[in-house]
């Protein structure tokens, strides 16, 4: 049974770099899916424009969402304001306000329209600085969210709580997946708001040496392609009973000095690599409790390896048009 088939589905942040991803393995499942862009930028989803709905839209508007959610079988709300740590650490009140409107907007509106399932997506960003590890659900609201990103961990934080308040209340089937850093094709490769592996591969092939690279490099992360990230809330939406978030990523925990040395390997370059430990490295340590994914059947499948030599290839072909 195709579960996704015929399905009306609203993805919001849809035009982006994971959503776009997203948009393009519902379609090949057979959804009618409705993309809102405040933009009208569509760069991504150029392969699938003529079989999905394009609306342009302000999602910080109330009624554009009202319209937007209306006789939707699902919403999976993929819209987000993020950066990387530097971002993070000068704009934490922006993020979390312009997160949280977003998300109280669909979120409401899908209540009022009867949307039958909502997908929240949080983050890894909702865990303390010093958390177990691998790190499961459970400690997603102990302490404070790491400090370095403060704003979108709170921000995510709120989302999940109005989730589990929305589903208590008022009987709404949410579902919250909870994914670990992403890359992968697409990605935001903007100096001033990139994520680690984005923000290197452009330095590493732009030239740069030395390298440097903030913090020691002994702080660690579990990285999640793309398309694993996507497959990952397809199946949390699909199969997941309970409004409890489920940790999307992988059990590989991998420092920055290794990240270093894999795209120096996927780029073919050798720059001197110096480490400015007078930079924050953001959360110590990040890894993965995967066991409640794997009862749902969720495996990621692409290695860091592969993932990086795939995003690197992405990256030079679109630096060329």
């Amino acid at each position: 049974m195709n579960f996704w088939k015929d399905k009306n589905i609203l993805v919001t942040g849809g035009a982006g770099f994971i959503g776009s991803h997203l948009v393009e393995m519902l379609v090949e499942k057979g959804a009618h899916v409705i993309v809102p862009t405040r933009s009208g930028k569509i760069d991504f989803l150029k392969g699938v424009k003529d079989k999905i709905n394009v609306v342009q839209a302000d999602l910080s508007n109330f009624d554009a969402c009202l319209k937007l959610s209306k006789d939707k079988d699902i919403v999976m709300n993929l819209a987000a304001s993020v950066g990387g740590l530097e971002f993070n650490m000068k704009h934490p009140g922006s993020i979390f306000r312009n997160n949280l409107n977003i998300f109280m907007n669909i979120l409401e509106a899908s209540r009022v329209n009867g949307v039958k399932k909502f997908l929240t997506v949080s983050s890894a960003c909702v865990y303390p600085r010093f958390c177990t590890i691998p790190t499961p659900e459970d400690e997603g609201f102990k302490d404070k969210p790491e400090p370095t990103n403060e704003g979108y961990g709170w921000a995510k934080r709120m989302e999940e709580f109005l989730s589990e308040a929305y589903n208590k209340e008022f009987g709404m089937d949410i579902l919250i997946a909870r994914p670990y850093n992403a890359y992968g094709p697409r990605d935001n490769f903007n100096p001033s708001s990139s994520h680690v592996i984005p923000a290197l591969i452009k330095r590493v092939l732009d030239g740069e040496n030395p390298l440097t690279v903030w913090g020691h490099g002994r702080q660690s992360r579990a990285f999640l392609y793309v398309t694993d990230f996507c497959k990952g809330l397809m199946y949390v939406a699909e199969h997941s009973k309970e409004t409890s978030a489920i940790n999307l990523g992988t059990d590989n925990e991998t420092t920055i000095r290794m990240l270093v040395d894999i795209i120096l390997k996927s780029t073919g370059k050798s720059p001197e690599v110096i480490y400015d430990e007078s930079k924050p490295v953001g959360q110590p340590r990040r890894n993965c409790d995967v066991t409640r994914a794997k009862e749902l059947g969720f495996e990621a499948e692409v290695s860091l390896e592969e993932g990086i030599k795939k995003t690197v290839e992405w990256y030079l072909k679109w630096i060329k048009k």
